[in-house]
């Protein structure tokens, strides 16, 4: 089954070229467009995409808010990839803490927006993460104190603390498993009670958690 796409950003020129480019893959089919936020709720439901390619930036509704009101209203919400300008972005790094699992530069090359999508959708690893880094050091102060206290009930093992270091370093599962000498599935099992206990959609959420908190350096 093919990688299912919604597209919405407010320029017919982005959404083109992006339809153009994820189009022509075998393995992904954009299903639908939008032109801002507020459209994408009835959206997601009438077409269950696996990935919504969102805007930051809509005049009506944007990225950050849309991604809260999918995540909050739609069961088995899919993917959010947000599009952006500027990957420095405080409004990327909002969207990232609302819930959104990972970026799109619009100036990125065709291979690197099917690359992301395909990321995305199999969500096993953290698309850009020296970005993330960059974004937590730089926005991420606010939220120190409650997500440190959510992180230390967590009560994760060492092991459990070990694949959450990795996973912030931005390796996949596999990566994770060849790292620690330990199984693929043994990985994805821990990945599992790390998301669990910090109550988080993704890895993309716990790498922020774990940068917020101070369990992990931002550098």
């Amino acid at each position: 089954m093919p990688v299912t796409v919604l597209l919405v950003d407010d320029e017919p020129l982005v959404r083109a070229g992006l339809r153009a480019v994820l189009g022509a893959q075998p393995d992904i089919e954009v299903v639908g467009e939008a032109a801002d936020g507020a459209a994408v709720i009835p959206m997601v439901r009438r077409l269950l995409p696996d990935v919504v390619a969102m805007d930051v930036r809509m005049p009506l509704l944007d990225g950050i808010e849309a991604t809260r009101a999918v995540l909050r209203t739609v069961p088995d919400p899919p993917k959010i990839l947000v599009v952006t300008t500027f990957e420095d972005d405080a409004y990327v790094y909002e969207a990232l803490r609302a819930g959104a699992d990972g970026f799109l530069l619009k100036r990125a090359r065709p291979a690197e927006i099917v690359h992301a999508v395909r990321l995305v959708a199999e969500g096993e690893s953290l698309l850009f993460p020296a970005s993330v880094r960059r974004l937590a050091a730089r926005y991420g102060d606010g939220a120190g104190r409650p997500v440190r206290a959510a992180l230390e009930r967590a009560r994760l093992t060492e092991r459990e603390a070990e694949v959450l270091r990795l996973m912030a370093r931005g390796l996949s599962n596999a990566e994770i498993a060849a790292a620690l000498v330990v199984g693929a599935q043994t990985v994805k099992s821990h990945v599992s009670a790390v998301l669990a206990k910090l109550g988080a959609r993704d890895r993309t959420q716990a790498v922020i958690a774990a940068y917020e908190s101070g369990f992990v350096e931002p550098r």
